[in-house]
C-alpha cells in the first residue's frame, strides 16, 4: 500500500502520572493523552505535536519521541507554570481505578498556540481537554478532512453546551460506554450512538474496555470488534488514547476515511492498546516495531473471522 501520510495533528495534556496497580507501581513517570496518542499514531504516520508543559517537567520529549517522525514544535515550556500531575489506583478487576490526586497547573491556563506551520494539517485528534478549548485549537487550523475528539464525565456533566457545540464541528468522536450512556441517556449502546450521532459527527467510537469497542455511522454502518486476547495487563492507562493513535495514525497513513478504512484503523487502534496495557507508562510501545502490530492485527483477523 503506497503511504500517502496526510498531515496529523494532535492536541492534548502531558503529565506527570504516578499509577498504582495490583501489578506493580511507577511514580513520576510520564503520561498524558497527547504523548499516549503520539507514541501510537508515530507507528504510522508523522505527527504533530501541540501540547503545554511547566518549566518543572522533568521529562525531554525530543529524547521520548527520539527515531520517530514527530514535529514538536507545537511543544510550549511555559515559565513560572506547573505540570499536570495524576496519581490513580487500579483496583483488582483492572477495569475500576480511583484518582487519588489531580493538580491541573497549566492544563487550566490558556491552551498552546498552533503554529502557523501545523495549520494545514488534514487530520487532527482533540485528545480530553475542555470542550471550549478543543473548538478554540480546532479554529486555528485552516481545512481539516478528518477530526476526531475525546471527552469525560466532567465535560459531559458540566459543559455539555460546549461539548454540543463540539460535536456539530467535528468528524468523529470516541468515548467509553460509561460516558456514552451519560451523554446519550440509554443504557443501550446502540441507541447511545445514534442520539450521539444525531448532535453532529458521522462517526462514534464507544470504547467496552475488556469488551472491545462498537463503530456506528450516521448512514447506518455498524462495525463490533472483540479486545485483542491479552495475557499481560499491568497497567490500562493511556490504553484509550493509544487506540485513538493507532487509529488516526492508519488514516493520515492511507488517506482515506470511508467505511472499509475505518475499520481496520479501528482494528489497529485495538491492538496498540493491547501493547500499551502489557507495562507502565510508554514501555509496552517503546519495546515494540511495527512490525509487531501487523503481526498481532493478523492474528486479530483470524481470532475473529468465522
Amino acid at each position: 500500500m503506497a503511504d500517502v501520510s496526510m498531515p496529523l495533528l494532535v492536541t492534548g495534556s502531558i503529565g506527570i502520572d504516578t499509577v498504582k496497580t495490583p501489578h506493580g507501581a511507577s511514580e513520576r513517570c510520564l503520561g498524558g493523552s497527547s504523548v499516549y496518542f503520539t507514541m501510537g499514531a508515530s507507528f504510522f504516520s508523522p505527527v504533530r505535536f501541540v501540547g503545554v508543559v511547566g518549566d518543572d517537567c522533568p521529562f525531554d520529549l525530543a529524547e521520548v519521541f527520539k527515531g520517530r517522525d514527530v514535529d514538536l514544535r507545537g511543544l510550549e515550556i511555559r515559565r513560572g507554570s506547573k505540570t499536570l500531575v495524576w496519581h490513580g489506583t487500579y483496583h483488582e478487576n483492572m477495569n475500576d481505578r480511583t484518582t487519588d490526586l489531580i493538580e491541573l497547573n497549566v492544563v487550566q491556563e490558556a491552551p498552546p498556540k498552533v503554529p502557523e506551520v501545523f495549520r494545514d494539517s488534514k487530520f487532527v485528534f482533540l485528545a480530553n481537554t475542555a470542550p471550549s478549548l478543543q473548538i478554540e485549537l480546532l479554529e486555528q487550523v485552516a481545512k481539516p478532512v478528518f477530526v476526531a475528539a475525546d471527552t469525560m464525565n466532567l465535560y459531559i456533566n458540566g459543559y455539555l453546551d460546549d461539548l454540543r457545540k463540539l460535536l456539530g464541528r467535528i468528524d468523529c468522536l470516541i468515548l467509553n460506554d460509561e460516558e456514552a450512556r451519560l451523554l446519550a441517556g440509554h443504557s443501550n449502546l446502540i441507541k447511545d450512538a445514534e442520539v450521539i450521532l444525531a448532535m453532529g459527527p458521522r462517526i462514534v467510537i464507544i470504547k467496552k474496555g475488556e469488551s472491545g469497542s462498537l463503530m456506528c455511522s450516521a448512514d447506518g454502518h455498524k462495525f463490533i470488534l472483540p479486545a485483542y486476547p491479552a495475557t499481560e495487563v499491568r497497567d490500562p492507562t493511556g490504553a484509550g488514547d493509544s487506540f485513538a493513535g493507532g487509529f488516526m495514525g492508519y488514516l493520515a497513513h492511507i488517506g482515506r476515511t470511508d467505511f472499509a478504512a475505518l475499520k481496520t484503523a479501528v482494528a489497529y487502534g485495538t491492538v496498540v492498546a493491547s501493547f500499551t496495557i502489557a507495562d507502565f507508562s510508554l514501555a509496552g510501545l517503546t519495546a515494540i516495531a511495527r512490525k509487531d502490530i501487523d503481526k498481532r492485527l493478523q492474528m486479530l483477523r483470524e481470532f475473529t473471522c468465522f
